[in-house]
């Protein structure tokens, strides 16, 4: 088994040009969840960055960042919020409407999903330019909870996301230009 520490998990990220659309470098992270040892030293690399946080709750948006946020949730001993898309929760919900480059998104989490106070860490595959992760802190604070920090795989400086979800503490394990 491999040192949580030793283990290069950028070389588990794949680089694929001009996708979805040209001039876009995609950072493509199916290499490192198809292998056990990056996944698992991805996880373990998490929970080491949060674990003065005292985490109650990891929440994530969907769909990637339940990937990362389940797992990790279980590794530190706390629970796990999804927030989703409009009509994808069955109960009561809080929602937050947020403004994207063209037009504008919704997400919603449970009105259950946090409990004022609990301190929740927002979990996400990659920072770009922070516009899904900003409504999400918005979100869990609107619903009373605090935002101790938010943490991602990969973050891509150039993009000035971590700027937008200032004064939040951003964790990154693996950041590009």
């Amino acid at each position: 088994m491999v040192d949580a520490q030793s283990l290069n998990l950028e070389s588990y990220i794949r680089s694929i040009p001009d996708f979805p659309k040209p001039g876009i470098l995609y950072r493509d992270i199916t290499p490192l969840l198809a292998s056990p040892e990056a996944f698992r030293v991805t996880i373990e690399q998490l929970a080491d960055r949060v674990n003065d946080l005292e985490v109650d709750v990891v929440a994530a948006a969907e769909a990637r960042g339940f990937i990362f946020a389940t797992p990790l949730a279980l590794k530190i001993n706390a629970g796990f919020v999804p927030v989703r898309k409009p009509g994808k929760l069955p109960f009561d919900t809080h929602a937050f409407r947020y403004q994207l480059e063209y037009g504008t998104d919704t997400l919603e989490i449970h009105i259950d999903g946090v409990e004022p106070g609990q301190r929740v860490l927002l979990v996400d595959d990659l920072l770009a330019t922070g516009g899904t992760m900003e409504a999400c802190c918005h979100l869990i604070e609107r619903a009373g909870a605090k935002v101790v920090g938010c943490a991602f795989v990969v973050e891509l400086t150039a993009l000035g996301g971590r700027n937008r979800i200032s004064p939040h503490d951003t964790i990154s394990l693996i950041t590009y230009d």
